[in-house]
């Protein structure tokens, strides 16, 4: 869905991620292996940055088994709004803003599932040597029933600069790629097999986006 917010909301949503989101980075390596991370306080401190380096070694030599892997930069806006790390902030308010009827309204009538009740979020910014490996998103059992990614990349986004949202069948073929158009929603039921393909190191820009879950409980 292109255009879903006024272009004046979606420039300052995009200045705010740009400008004014404090980054960490997040990972994992491996199927079974927990999800890692690090905040943007400890990216500061040497224990931090050792650590952001190790997650990202073990995700490149996990992606190079074959095995699932994911590295890109993140800011858990659901995380910070619980624990109120910046109350009041805009991360705050675009959290409100994906939980209040008109955001849940549109995503009931576009995917037709009458019983989504709220939405998580998380700030995702997709730079040179960032990737999500191949994976369905189960989590079934925690409410997880559509998936979406609220784009903000530039307009310019180019094909060779990849980041694109993959889709593929049981044989690991690509089915359907969407490129990160500035200003679109982009919404698909979950599981079913996804990826958002390699960020090359050439890559002058930034993959922004909010990106999560709407859950029926």
């Amino acid at each position: 869905m292109r255009n879903v917010l006024t272009e004046a909301t979606a420039a300052e949503i995009r200045k705010i991620l740009a400008a004014h989101t404090p980054w960490g980075i997040a990972g994992q390596a491996g199927t079974h292996a927990r999800p890692d991370a690090v905040e943007a306080p400890q990216m500061r401190t040497p224990d931090g940055q050792a650590k952001a380096r190790s997650i990202i070694e073990a995700a490149h030599k996990a992606a190079a088994g074959g095995d699932y892997a994911c590295r890109f930069g993140r800011y858990p806006i659901l995380e910070a709004y619980q624990q109120q790390w910046s109350p009041d902030s805009p991360h705050d308010l675009l959290l409100e803003y994906l939980n209040a009827p008109d955001f849940l309204g549109l995503v009931r009538d576009i995917t037709g599932i009458d019983n989504l009740v709220k939405a998580d979020a998380q700030a995702t910014m997709f730079g040179p040597g960032h990737f999500l490996g191949r994976h369905i998103d189960s989590h079934v059992a925690e409410g997880w029933r559509v998936a979406y990614v609220l784009n903000m990349a530039g307009d310019d986004w180019h094909p060779d600069w990849g980041g694109y949202l993959n889709f593929l069948d049981e044989d690991g073929d690509i089915v359907e790629g969407w490129r990160p158009r500035f200003n679109t929603l982009n919404l698909f039921a979950v599981p079913q097999a996804h990826s958002v393909g390699y960020v090359p190191p050439f890559a002058p820009a930034q993959r922004f986006a909010i990106t999560g879950w709407v859950r029926d409980r």
